[in-house]
C-alpha cells in the first residue's frame, strides 16, 4: 500500500519548485527546438517540391546534370519526339524553366525569381487559375504572377486582383503581369512567374528553342508507368533521366536533404535539442538524487529493491516529459502559424510530428533518468547510518 499511495516521485520534484520550473522550462526549449527543425526541415521539402505535385504528367524527363528544380540544366528537345515512339505514350510536353533577374515592383531592387514556360495548348500543371488563363499568356511578353509569393509584392498584387496590369522587368525586358495563381514561396526562390513558352524564349534570348528543362510524358489509360520507364531508360540516350512524377518528387527531396546543407542544419538542429534535453533533465534528476541519497538509502533498509527506485525516478522522468513538452508543443503552434504568415512557406503542424517528438521527448527524458539512476545503486545504508 505504501509504494501505490504515497506520490513519491511528484513530492520529490515538486519539494524545490523552483529547480522544477527550471527543468520544465528546459525541456520546453528542447521540445521547442526539435518541433521547430522538424517543421523547417519538413517545409523545406514541402515548398520545394509544389511544382513537382502539381504537374499534369506521369512521367518526367530531366538532363542528367540536373540538380533541383532551379538547376535543371538543360537536354534536346527531340528526347521527347523519341519518347513519343513509345506505343504506351500518350502525349509529350516540354517545360522551360530557369532563375530569372526580376525588377521588384516596389523596392525596385533586383531580385531572383523563378520562371515557367509551357506550351498554352497543352496545359503543364493541375491549377485551374494557370488553365483559365492559358490564352492570356499567348500574348507578347505576359504573364502569371504567384499572389503567394513571399515579399513586398502586396500593392502589385492587389492591383492585379482588380484587373489591373502591372508592368516590370524580368532579364531586362519589360513584361506585363496580368493575372494569379497561388503556389507559394521556397527556398529555391521566393516567388515564381507563368507564361508561354514563346515569352520565355523572348525573355531568355540565349535559351535555345531546341533544348528544354523538363518533358513531361502522359502515358495511355491502363499503362504501366513502372514499365514504361525502364524501356524508356533504355531506349533514350544516357544524357537524359526519365522518372516517375513520385520519383521526381523524391529527387527533390533527395538534393536537400544530401546536397543542400541547409536540410543538415534542420538536422542537427533536431539532434542538439534531443541532447540539451537530456542534459538539462539528466542534471535536475540527479541533483534530486542525491538530494534524497539519505532517504533511497532508508528506503532500501526498509527492503524496497533497486528495482522500485528506479521505477520512482523514471516516474520523476515521465512528470518532467509531459510537463515540459504540453507548453513546448503550444509555443511552438504558435510559432508555427508566425512563420508561416511572415514566410509563406508550408509550415503545419501535423499529428505525425506532434506523436514522434512526444516519443523523443519521453525517451529523451527515460535516458536520463537511467543515467541518473547509477548514481542510486551506490545507495548502501551501511554508509548512510
Amino acid at each position: 500500500m505504501f509504494k501505490r499511495n504515497i506520490p513519491l516521485a511528484w513530492l520529490q520534484l515538486i519539494k524545490q519548485k523552483g529547480r522544477f520550473v527550471v527543468a520544465i522550462l528546459g525541456i520546453t526549449f528542447a521540445v521547442f527546438l526539435m518541433l521547430m527543425q522538424l517543421g523547417f526541415q519538413s517545409a523545406l521539402y514541402d515548398s520545394n517540391t509544389r511544382f513537382h505535385v502539381l504537374l499534369k504528367t506521369d512521367l518526367v524527363v530531366i538532363s542528367r546534370q540536373a540538380q533541383n528544380l532551379g538547376l535543371l540544366s538543360s537536354f534536346p528537345r527531340r528526347r521527347l519526339f523519341q519518347a513519343a515512339n513509345l506505343a504506351e505514350v500518350e502525349s509529350v510536353n516540354p517545360l522551360y524553366i530557369r532563375l530569372g533577374v526580376w525588377k521588384s515592383l516596389e523596392t525596385k531592387l533586383d531580385e531572383s525569381i523563378l520562371v515557367i514556360g509551357f506550351n498554352p495548348e497543352k496545359p503543364a500543371f493541375n491549377l485551374p487559375e494557370v488553365n483559365q488563363n492559358l490564352a492570356l499568356i499567348k500574348y507578347p511578353d505576359t504573364l502569371l504572377f504567384d499572389r503567394n509569393a513571399n515579399g513586398k509584392y502586396q500593392e502589385a498584387i492587389a492591383q492585379i486582383s482588380q484587373g489591373k496590369s502591372v508592368t516590370t522587368e524580368l532579364q531586362g525586358r519589360r513584361v506585363n503581369i496580368q493575372g494569379l495563381y497561388e503556389v507559394g514561396a521556397s527556398f529555391v526562390a521566393n516567388a515564381s512567374v507563368i507564361t508561354s513558352d514563346q515569352n520565355f524564349l523572348r525573355i531568355f534570348s540565349s535559351q535555345q528553342p531546341g533544348k528544354v528543362n523538363l518533358g513531361l510524358i502522359q502515358l495511355k489509360s491502363g499503362s504501366d508507368a513502372n514499365v514504361v520507364v525502364k524501356a524508356l531508360r533504355s531506349y533514350l540516350s544516357d544524357d537524359v533521366k526519365v522518372l516517375t512524377r513520385q520519383e521526381f518528387i523524391d529527387f527533390e527531396k533527395k538534393y536537400w536533404q544530401e546536397s543542400g546543407a541547409i536540410g543538415f542544419i534542420f538536422s542537427l538542429g533536431v539532434t542538439i535539442g534531443f541532447l540539451v534535453g537530456v542534459i538539462i533533465v539528466y542534471q535536475i534528476i540527479y541533483s534530486d538524487v542525491m538530494d534524497h541519497l539519505a532517504e533511497y538509502a532508508t528506503l532500501k533498509a526498509m527492503g524496497f529493491r533497486n528495482v522500485y527506485l528506479l521505477f520512482v525516478v523514471l516516474q520523476e522522468a515521465l512528470i518532467l516529459a509531459v510537463f515540459g513538452y504540453i507548453p513546448g508543443c503550444v509555443i511552438s503552434f504558435g510559432m508555427y502559424n508566425l512563420t508561416r504568415s511572415a514566410t509563406k512557406l508550408p509550415l503545419f503542424m501535423t499529428s505525425e510530428r506532434v506523436i514522434q517528438v512526444l516519443i523523443l521527448t519521453i525517451v529523451m527524458c527515460l535516458i536520463s533518468g537511467a543515467i541518473a539512476m547509477r548514481k542510486l545503486n551506490s545507495a548502501d545504508p551501511a554508509d548512510i547510518f
